[in-house]
Order: structure tokens, then C-alpha cells, then sequence
């Protein structure tokens, strides 16, 4: 009978270890076949949706930032004509060249005289408030949907002024306005609230909550100010502005109420007083200080250097009798905000040394239709920060002296020119 021999295989393996190799490969096989999934997925995805805004880049690596997504600014368009000034035209498109217009569609310019093209582009951006729009002959903002025109009631604020002689403080209560003029259209409302500094020192700043849509605000909030003798009262001015609250962007003015204290005398009791909301009128204010600025424009790199050096005689913003500035540089072409950078914040200071340069790619062209902005902005922790004060130069240049300097780095190529200038309120 013939003898039977066990065969063995020729390599033993564990079940367990079998078990974790077949799960592995699993996972591994999973995960692969998900990842090819989403990626096509997503491919997919972006050749047939369209997205929500788009970026265009000009020439040279100037930016324009995505359009609002909101449609309820007002859009105004400019036309530039061939001498190079940039105009309201009923078209409402901005004419660019061929070497510019190359960036937005994949076309070649052809040989021969530059063709144009057609490029819409919205000017309001966000809350920012262009150089041109900023400031009318009258000092308040031009005439928008979120601003008061000239021919709209902005209503009157009610109010009392008394002492208190054992403490040497003045109390001041702000009661209601009646009558506000609407600045949101949706809503048919506003969001108001006022800001109470007493003048010429500043150094008492208060404002009272925000009122949900309504007209007719109620606050009844009182206000004490210590350490104001009685002599002094006739030399101080209490200064009401009232503003609309607004999330997503700069908070509406929507007037202002200036009462000088010569003309009341609450040594006997409470003074009730009204008052009609006016206009606000901003105009040059010495106390806002001074910024030094350095410009250079490099013609071969089409580069425009800025430096933020310095500020000096800040007006006072805290408690303490100081402030925290941080400078904010817009860059506009034409009516539209392209560039947007800040320095650091220098704390607990009126006298701020910022050294700080930050660089443009523009090119020689456009120049004349740029503008650059600085905001000079008190730093605040726990509250919206504040603006101390605005310099323009370029395009847009409110003053000689803003002109003077970019004519000056425009006509001297790759020399660096920095001068003082004065700040306007904002």
C-alpha cells in the first residue's frame, strides 16, 4: 500500500494577518477612487458654473478687486477719452487698449493702431468712499442712496443741559430725534445712534446705543462729565453727530447739531433744549494733524514706491489722552479702489514714526488717473476703529500742495520727494 505524505503549502500565513492586509488594501482602494472622484467632481463643477464675481487683471499686475456682489449701489461708469482724461460717459464703459484689454480675453491685439475694448466696471466697492465722491464744495458727501440729499428734512434732537455743583460735572442727556430721513432704501429705516464730544478739547467722547429701524428715536441716556468747572462752560461747545448704523460698511452721517454752552445757563435747573439737524460740514481742521509721506515712481519697472514715514500733532482719541494710529493706503484708478494695504499700529502715541514702504506695479499711462489715499485711524480694541483724518494725492488731489508733490515724483522719475501735509477730517 503505498504511503501518503502530507503536502504543506509553501508559505503559511496567519489569518489575523490576512485579514489586516485585505482590510488595508480596502481602505487604501476606497480612499484613491474618492479622491478621483472629487477632483473630476470639482472639474467639473467649475466649467459649467459660473462663480459669484470675478478678478481682472490690468496690465502690469494692477488688480481690479471683485465687484460688489450687492445691487444696491448706485453704478457709474467712466469713459476715458484718448487724451487720457477719464469722463462720465452715457456709454457707461471704460475704454481700454489693446496690451491692457489682452489680460481679460485670450484675443491677440493685432498689428497697427491700438484697438480698444469695451471692460464695465462698477465703481462704488464696499463701504470705501472714492476720491471723487468724497467731499462737495459744501464739505458733505455727494449724493447717494445712503446719504441724505440737499433737499431732505434730517429732523431735529431733543435734549437737556444741567449741573451738578457739588461734583463739578455737567450733565448732559440726549432724549429723542424726531424726523430722521431714511437711509436704508430696503428697509425704508434707519439705525441710528449719536456721537456727543465736547469741543475745542475733544477729550470727552461719548455715544449712546443703536435703535433698531426707526425714525423716531427714543435714547434717554444721560451723560456725566467731571472735572469741568462752572466758569469754563461758556468757552465749550457740545457737539452732536448723528449717524445710521450700517454693518457691512462705513456708518451713514446723517447731520450734525453744534450748541454753544454761552447761551445757556443751567445754574438754576435743567435746560431743555431742541435743536434742528444740519448738514454736517467737514472742512480743514488743523487739529487733525500732519502725515509725511515719500513717493517715488520708477519709469523702467512702472513702479510707484510709497513710504509712510511719519505723523505728528495726532488730535487726541482715548481716555488717556493719546491714540493708537495705524495708517491705511488705498490706491484708486480713476473712481475705483485697485490696492488696499496698512502699517502696523503704534501704540499709546500722537507722534507716531511708522517707516513703512509699500510698492505699486502702475504703469506710466495711467498715472494721471491714479490717486492715492491715506487714512490716518485710531486703533480701538473693543469698539469700531476711528478715522483721525484723510490725505489725497494724485488725481484727486484736494489741495495745492497734494498736487504739487505728485507733480513733482511724476516729472522726476526714480527720486524719492517726501513732504508734510496737512490732514482733513473724514
Amino acid at each position: 500500500m503505498a504511503e501518503i505524505t502530507s503536502v504543506h503549502p509553501g508559505f503559511d500565513v496567519s489569518p489575523v494577518v490576512a485579514g489586516l492586509i485585505g482590510a488595508t488594501v480596502l481602505v487604501v482602494s476606497v480612499s484613491v477612487t474618492v479622491f478621483v472622484w472629487t477632483c473630476c467632481h470639482q472639474q467639473a463643477e467649475k466649467k459649467h458654473k459660473t462663480p459669484p464675481y470675478k478678478f481682472i487683471h490690468m496690465l502690469k499686475g494692477i488688480s481690479i478687486y471683485p465687484e460688489t456682489l450687492s445691487n444696491k449701489k448706485k453704478i457709474t461708469r467712466i469713459r476715458r477719452d484718448r487724451s487720457g482724461a477719464a469722463k462720465e460717459g452715457g456709454g457707461g464703459t471704460l475704454l481700454l487698449g489693446a496690451a491692457e484689454a489682452g489680460a481679460v480675453g485670450p484675443s491677440k491685439a493685432p498689428e497697427g493702431p491700438p484697438q480698444v475694448q469695451q471692460l464695465p466696471i462698477k465703481v462704488d466697492y464696499g463701504d470705501e468712499l472714492s476720491p471723487d465722491q468724497s467731499l462737495t464744495p459744501g464739505g458733505s458727501k455727494t449724493s447717494s442712496p445712503s446719504s441724505p440729499g440737499d433737499d431732505v428734512t434730517l429732523g431735529e434732537l431733543t435734549f437737556s443741559v444741567d449741573y451738578n455743583f457739588p461734583k463739578k460735572a455737567l450733565v448732559v442727556t440726549i432724549q429723542q430725534a424726531h424726523g430722521l430721513p431714511v437711509m436704508d432704501e430696503h428697509t425704508q429705516s434707519s439705525d441710528p445712534y449719536i456721537k456727543m464730544t465736547i469741543l475745542p478739547d475733544k477729550r470727552h467722547r461719548v455715544k449712546t446705543r443703536v435703535l433698531r429701524k426707526t425714525l423716531e428715536p427714543v435714547f434717554d441716556e444721560t451723560f456725566t462729565f467731571y472735572g469741568i468747572p462752572y466758569s469754563q462752560l461758556q468757552d465749550l461747545v457740545l457737539h452732536f453727530l448723528v449717524l445710521s448704523f450700517d454693518r457691512f460698511s462705513r456708518d451713514d452721517v446723517i447731520g450734525e447739531v453744534m450748541v454753544p454752552l454761552a447761551g445757556v445757563d443751567p445754574s438754576t435747573g435743567k435746560v431743555q433744549l431742541t435743536r434742528e439737524i444740519l448738514k454736517r460740514n467737514i472742512q480743514k481742521c488743523i487739529s487733525r494733524g500732519e502725515l509725511q509721506v515719500s513717493l517715488s515712481y520708477q519709469p523702467v519697472a512702472q513702479r510707484m514706491t510709497v513710504v509712510v514715514l511719519k505723523a505728528r500733532h495726532l488730535p487726541k482719541m482715548d481716555i488717556t489722552g493719546l491714540s493708537d494710529p495705524y495708517v491705511k493706503v488705498n490706491v484708486y484708478y480713476g473712481r475705483k479702489r485697485i490696492a488696499k494695504k496698512k502699517t502696523h499700529v503704534k501704540k499709546c502715541t500722537l507722534n507716531p514714526v511708522f517707516n513703512e514702504s509699500f510698492s505699486y506695479d502702475i504703469p506710466a499711462e495711467l498715472l494721471p488717473d491714479v490717486s492715492i489715499e491715506f487714512l490716518v485711524i485710531d486703533f480701538e480694541r473693543t469698539t469700531k476703529n476711528e478715522a483721525v483724518g484723510r490725505l489725497i494725492l494724485g488725481a484727486h488731489s484736494a489741495g495745492a500742495a497734494g498736487a504739487e508733490h505728485w507733480h513733482q515724483v511724476c516729472a522726476a522719475p526714480g527720486r524719492a520727494v517726501a513732504k508734510w501735509h496737512g490732514l482733513s477730517e473724514y
